[in-house]
């Protein structure tokens, strides 16, 4: 993560900000990116649906405006949260992606769970609390598990049917309540493929806000079966040899880090970074 950015609760009203807009559909960017002056903001007059702090960006308090609409504003342009994670300027990724899931996680908590009442922000926390039954709610993660399975010079890759046409990526998974990500790892390669695996090694994470995931990365070796591709989820599986792939996916997420990491360590090149 870009160190100039430090994500917390901040108060309301602090002067000299930065904001980041979010419409209903992604982020305001300019050329130079997603952070612009408070002042300016107000000089639009944009309908201001919610208000959130974010953090701070170079020590300068960040916050999040979520607007109505997305009015054309010349010299910027909208772009999806998805887009921006995998094309857009990565300096940027984390900031985006948190402001994505306080904005999710603050309007899925407007009201109790427990009473139904509505929820009220806690001061100097990012938490919301039930006046009448005290219950708070805090930001929470799902962790989910992605796992390249290797076969020697050959990769286990799939297919969904919601993949850009032609891209093949490694196989992903929700950690079910009661279960270690080990075993979430081989449960899913069972589920969706029908195959064994042994030696499974975690290798790395990635923020995934899709909205509040958190990716944590994977190998697997091969140890027994043959592929039978779970209907409904997988398209099509196959083992690929590492000189014969298919379209990938984007170089900036943890599936193709995965992938582009095991052919460097096979065949003796340079490690990839994965930016974050």
């Amino acid at each position: 993560m870009d160190a100039r950015w430090q994500p917390g609760c901040i108060p309301a009203g602090l002067p000299g900000a930065w904001v980041v807009l979010q419409g209903p559909g992604g982020f305001l960017l300019d050329a130079q990116g997603p952070l612009f002056p408070d002042a300016w903001v107000g000089e639009q007059g944009l309908a201001t649906v919610a208000e959130y702090g974010l953090g701070y960006y170079d020590t300068v308090p960040v916050y999040l405006r979520q607007l109505a609409d997305q009015p054309d504003l010349p010299g910027c342009q909208w772009q999806s949260l998805r887009q921006h994670l995998l094309h857009g300027d990565a300096k940027y990724a984390a900031l985006l992606g948190y402001a994505g899931q306080i904005a999710t996680w603050a309007w899925e908590h407007r009201f109790c769970g427990a009473c139904g009442k509505t929820l009220t922000p806690v001061d100097g926390e990012r938490a919301m609390e039930c006046h009448d039954c005290r219950l708070r709610h805090y930001p929470r993660l799902s962790p989910s598990m992605i796992v390249l399975v290797t076969r020697g010079d050959e990769i286990l890759l799939a297919r969904s049917p919601r993949f850009l046409p032609g891209v093949y990526s490694t196989l992903a998974g929700f950690v079910e309540p009661g279960e270690t990500v080990e075993h979430c790892v081989i449960r899913e390669i069972r589920e969706e493929v029908c195959l064994e695996v042994c030696n499974v090694r975690y290798i790395t994470s990635q923020s995934w806000p899709f909205p509040h995931s958190l990716m944590l990365g994977f190998h697997a070796e091969y140890a027994s079966g043959e592929i039978v591709a779970q209907p409904d989820e997988i398209e099509d599986a196959r083992w690929f040899r590492l000189d014969a792939l298919p379209p990938l996916p984007a170089h900036r997420s943890i599936s193709r880090y995965l992938i582009d990491l095991y052919i460097a360590r096979r065949l003796g090149h340079a490690e990839p970074v994965l930016p974050g």
